[in-house]
């Protein structure tokens, strides 16, 4: 199914901001997320809260941004224009998450998704043992939809990893009671990590339990899928007339993107999506 932007050709349908780290490979972080943005028909804008030195085959460094240069970029933009929907990915340590709370706060954007980027494809950490407290506390409460895979949801809640669809079923009930009961919030706990031949997510709001499945994808080609969807989902957040439309129609660009991952011929690892799969 193709999935279409909602804004006339030449114009674009919402404009969007990414708050994460950069991957000079291109394939996760900030510039992924650009692509993902811009491949829906979003104005794609970036703040850069974590610089990296990576590439398809692993993370060789991290150099944290100060954080009061974080808020200064998310303050600069905010003063200069309409930003319909905020992602937020590695934001690397409690400094910088207390900064991006603090403006987003003040800013208070209508679709705000947290993507809780905590480890690389590679095993490298990407977010401080010392600041998944702050992230529980100041950036939890204030999203409007998280996407953990289950690895990340159990570090959220302190308790061992997910090994059913059951366990993920609480799991997900769990998280939404974390988010608070301020407003209409939303889980997509992503259950890749499961055995089988499907990768399937549930979708919670506190009342729905709404299963996404697709069958698992035969590719080494899966650096920055997470990223990829949450962006599209603030992507597609204000295009679509729900949620669940936004989540299947997102789900759907990350499945055909990953379809397509195997044309690239991109570095010697783990290579990107496809996110111009439509275009070339």
């Amino acid at each position: 199914m193709k999935i279409e932007p909602s804004a006339p050709a030449g114009r674009a349908a919402c404009h969007t901001l990414s708050i994460a780290g950069v991957d000079p490979s291109g394939g996760a972080g900030v510039l992924a997320d650009v692509k993902t943005m811009s491949a829906l028909g979003a104005y794609a804008c970036g703040v850069i809260a974590a610089l990296t030195a990576q590439s398809t085959q692993g993370v060789t460094g991290i150099h944290p941004v100060p954080p009061e240069f974080v808020k200064l970029q998310i303050d600069t933009l905010f003063a200069d224009m309409r930003i319909d929907a905020v992602k937020l990915g590695m934001l690397g340590q409690a400094p910088v998450i207390g900064a991006v709370a603090e403006s987003l706060a003040r800013h208070k954007p209508e679709h705000l998704v947290l993507d809780p980027v905590m480890v690389a494809k590679s095993g490298h950490a990407l977010l401080e043992d010392s600041a998944v407290g702050a992230m529980r506390e100041a950036i939890l409460p204030m999203a409007s939809m998280i996407t953990p895979n289950l690895p990340e949801a159990g570090v959220l809640l302190g308790q061992r990893g997910v090994e059913t669809v059951s366990e993920m079923r609480r799991v997900a009930e769990r998280l939404r009671e974390a988010m608070g009961t301020h407003g209409h919030r939303w889980v997509l706990l992503k259950g890749g990590h499961l055995p089988g031949d499907v990768a399937l997510d549930l979708l919670h709001d506190g009342d729905r339990m709404i299963e996404l499945a697709v069958p698992k994808l035969n590719t080494r080609n899966t650096h920055g899928t997470g990223c990829t969807l949450s962006s599209a989902l603030a992507a597609l957040l204000p295009q679509r007339g729900s949620v669940p439309e936004a989540a299947r129609d997102a789900k759907r660009y990350l499945t055909e993107a990953l379809a397509q991952a195997d044309r690239l011929a991109i570095g010697k690892g783990q290579g990107p999506l496809h996110h111009f799969y439509r275009w070339w």
